[in-house]
């Protein structure tokens, strides 16, 4: 029997390892937590814990993981020239070379099938959600991003979807008040990682899409500011609404206005003064002050909704 050299197996290996690797990475787990969001209104009902809806839940999150997987291919797929010249686009998967067009589309296509294909399981009404979000991004990477303002919009509306799919999901009605402050924290995300590529444009000169110079920084830093005192209002108006206190059964509640101020300021400085707003999701993983305040403010208001 011929044997097998032990170097062609390592090989064979490390070649496997590093194909999945890059298949994690252009799925992009780590935005994974964005689909957090469809929680939110069992989370806010307090029913969080005792709902026999959670499974449900849960499988409702690894159709929207699914889905967006196949939209964050379908996007590189479209972009590959583009990012091919962004500074840090550039080391995405099929941008670098490491996994071919072909492929691409291939990963696209069994990411979509099973993310739609879980959809219909958990529901038919959910389906619809799934289906108007994967409809609206795709308009958005084919067509739509490249217009001003309409692309942070569609963004938003996509993690309204989640909160409204989540409702739907756990049978919870959603406060007009909570749709409000998702969709406009939404558009801050969105309008700040905006100001990461205004940054590259005036100092690289290069434009990593069509409407980024739509966007000059005197704008999105108007836009920022507008939106931070938007939330924060919406966000006090939620804790002090007659319907709300009289459901929670607190008066507490609006202590918690402390910690979403400090954060809304937090990611300002990130912002504008170290102007690191590129990756929300980088922010919310790796900045201490921002991963601690969400972590007290989550405490905090778990202790109110299940405990006191």
């Amino acid at each position: 029997m011929k044997k097998i050299d032990s170097s062609v197996i390592m090989n064979t290996g490390t070649l496997i390892l590093s194909s999945f690797a890059s298949v994690l990475k252009l799925m992009r787990v780590k935005h994974y937590t964005k689909n957090l969001f469809l929680f939110i209104p069992l989370f806010f009902s307090g029913e969080l814990l005792s709902s026999a809806y959670l499974v449900d839940l849960l499988f409702a999150f690894l159709a929207f993981c699914l889905v967006a997987s196949a939209l964050y291919t379908f996007n590189d797929l479209m972009d590959v020239e583009k990012d091919r010249m962004h500074p840090a686009k550039k080391n995405r998967p099929i941008a670098a070379g490491l996994i071919n067009i072909k492929t691409g589309y291939l990963i696209f296509a069994m990411l979509l099938l099973l993310g739609m294909g879980l959809g219909v399981v958990v529901s038919a009404r959910f389906f619809i959600y799934l289906g108007i979000y994967f409809a609206i991004n795709m308009l958005y990477s084919t067509y739509l991003k490249h217009f001003s303002i309409i692309d942070i919009v569609l963004v938003s509306t996509g993690f309204v979807l989640r909160v409204l799919a989540g409702g739907e999901v756990a049978q919870v009605a959603i406060s007009h008040w909570l749709i409000i402050m998702v969709f406009f924290l939404a558009m801050l995300l969105a309008l700040a990682k905006r100001r990461d590529d205004a940054l590259i444009l005036e100092k690289q000169a290069v434009a990593s899409r069509k409407n980024i110079r739509q966007y000059p920084t005197y704008f999105i830093d108007a836009g920022i500011g507008m939106l931070c005192g938007v939330i924060i209002v919406a966000y006090l108006m939620y804790c002090l609404s007659p319907e709300v206190m009289e459901r929670l059964d607190n008066q507490r509640i609006f202590y918690t206005t402390f910690f979403v101020i400090t954060g809304v300021l937090r990611y300002l400085q990130i912002t504008l003064v170290e102007n690191k707003s590129g990756s929300p999701t980088y922010v919310l993983l790796h900045d201490r002050f921002t991963a601690i305040n969400l972590l007290i403010w989550g405490i905090y208001f778990f202790l109110i909704l299940y405990i006191f």
